[in-house]
């Protein structure tokens, strides 16, 4: 299906994004190298999946229903067979050097096993959208650098807890590894429960800094803050705990996790979603006492408790990063 000199295949997921995706496939087919083109339709109602069939050497896999960011992606990766695959969010378009400088990173980084692009907002490339995912003992994912000048962060490759799936390239024979995004999630965090898991198994995380994408955001859930997206987030951050700490880790962390949650609830409380997020916490515990999930928990041998603890630092150092 692939040519031989494509190394990437750029999965796009969409749903109702008919506003943006003519931009965002016209960047990536003017990206300067070779890619295969995937755009995995999450059961548009708006035209957007047609408008795609404008585009050729762009497959179009149209799935019957909305099911989610984390399985039309896994979709999109088992319909392709390249070294690499970049996640690319239907309301972004891509630098034109983009996925050449990713290719390049990933061959000076051997135990990478996703670089995210600096992702700039689209309605002002001065300002940053996000510079890679933190998690921090809080219990709180954050993207760094946001809302700061695209100047805070202007050259290089930094290390990160994990990527964006937004805008992000993912290496194939480590996803073997750790497998594909997990579909619980449906949306939201999913890149973060995937990148945690890459850190358990010792591969790495980075941010790109001379990649870059132009983001829209929030362009299928409709705000940065919804009740939606606050559920749903709320339930998923229970369940990431849940699924990659031990739990000694989880106990150990108590104190810390129970300040974080209490923190957020007032927060979204102060916005009028307290109750949206209450009752995604309350979903969340439900799922992990339940047993139902118990099978998804990340269990490593032993040996691997160094893991553990290097994942504990860090979980500390980015909570300080957070409020530095």
């Amino acid at each position: 299906m692939v040519a031989g000199n494509k190394r990437t295949s750029v999965i796009i997921p969409n749903y109702n994004g008919k506003e943006y995706i003519e931009g965002c496939l016209k960047s990536v087919l003017l990206s300067g190298v070779p890619v295969d083109v995937i755009v995995v339709d999450n059961g548009s109602t708006d035209g957007s999946d047609e408008l795609v069939k404008e585009f050729p050497g762009v497959k179009l896999i149209k799935l019957e229903e909305n099911t989610g960011f984390a399985n039309a992606v896994n979709v999109g990766i088992e319909q392709s067979d390249t070294e690499f695959v970049y996640l690319l969010n239907n309301d972004a378009c891509i630098k034109r050097d983009t996925i050449k400088e990713l290719e390049k990173t990933m061959d000076d980084h051997p135990k990478a096993f996703s670089i995210q692009s600096k992702m700039l907002k689209m309605s002002d490339r001065s300002v940053i959208d996000s510079a890679g995912d933190y998690y921090c003992i809080l219990g709180w994912a954050f993207s760094r650098g946001r809302d700061k000048s695209a100047s805070y962060f202007e050259h290089g490759i930094k290390r990160i807890f994990s990527s964006c799936a937004g805008a992000a390239i993912y290496r194939r024979a480590y996803l073997e590894k750790t497998g594909l995004f997990d579909e619980t999630h449906f949306a939201y965090l999913e890149d973060v429960d995937l990148g945690y898991r890459a850190n358990l198994m010792g591969y790495r995380n980075y941010v790109d800094l001379e990649s870059e994408v132009y983001h829209a955001g929030s362009a299928s859930s409709g705000s940065r803050y919804n009740e939606f997206k606050t559920k749903l987030s709320s339930k998923n951050s229970i369940y990431l705990i849940y699924k990659n700490m031990p739990v000694i880790q989880v106990l150990i962390n108590l104190p810390f996790l129970f300040a974080g949650f209490l923190i957020k609830t007032v927060f979204f409380m102060r916005k009028g979603m307290g109750v949206s997020y209450v009752n995604g916490l309350i979903k969340g515990l439900d799922m992990c006492v339940s047993g139902k999930y118990s099978k998804k928990k990340v269990r490593l041998p032993l040996k691997e408790v160094p893991r553990y603890l290097v994942i504990e630092a860090l979980l500390l150092v980015n909570c300080l990063a957070r409020f530095i």
